[in-house]
């Protein structure tokens, strides 16, 4: 019986993730779960109270993985400079995938203190390890940096998403450059 309860509870999520990347916040619905599900509205309601409940599962079950493949990727880095990058790409290479897109539509939602939490504790550990690589690059305002950092890797996502202009890989080194040089584009010291 444990055993089906987490099953229907994990198809519901896979539901929601589903609903999220294609339709934001707005397309996650208990009707819309249940439809997928082949559950019956009321039985939507015995997983969860309510749509932020769902919003705060996920958070709690995706926001670390996504965490930790970026983490992982940085820690792997073997400079400050190459962590930096690895915190940018890593970020965009995992773009298509529906858990990613499910978190970027949950980010960009009014969402309840619970699950701003989670997503704060979740970024927490990537962005202390981003103000450790700025650091050690000499930055002078590590954790300002590292939040206009995040910024340059949100555009590039929403760029990504949208996929009528650049294709994917051209944003991503975009966005790697931006990071790296800033608005030059370039190394400093390549062009006179």
């Amino acid at each position: 019986m444990a055993e089906h309860r987490t099953m229907q509870r994990g198809a519901l999520l896979d539901a929601a993730r589903s609903l999220l990347s294609e339709g934001g916040t707005e397309a996650l619905t208990f009707p819309a779960l249940a439809e997928r599900t082949g559950l019956a509205r009321s039985s939507v309601y015995e997983y969860f109270r309510s749509r932020a409940a769902v919003v705060e599962e996920l958070c709690a079950v995706d926001f670390p993985i996504w965490a930790a493949e970026v983490e992982m990727a940085m820690q792997s880095a073997t400079s400050a400079e190459a962590q930096i990058e690895a915190y940018v790409r890593t970020q965009l290479a995992l773009v298509g995938d529906r858990r990613h897109r499910a978190v970027v539509a949950i980010s960009a939602s009014e969402l309840d203190q619970g699950a701003r939490e989670k997503i704060r504790a979740a970024h927490g550990g990537l962005i202390a390890m981003t103000v450790q690589a700025l650091e050690q690059l000499g930055h002078q305002q590590p954790r300002l940096a590292a939040m206009l950092l995040q910024g340059v890797v949100d555009a590039a996502v929403r760029r990504i998403e949208l996929g009528v202009a650049e294709p994917g890989s051209e944003v991503t080194e975009a966005a790697v450059a931006m990071a790296l040089h800033g608005v030059r584009g370039e190394r400093p010291g390549a062009a006179g």
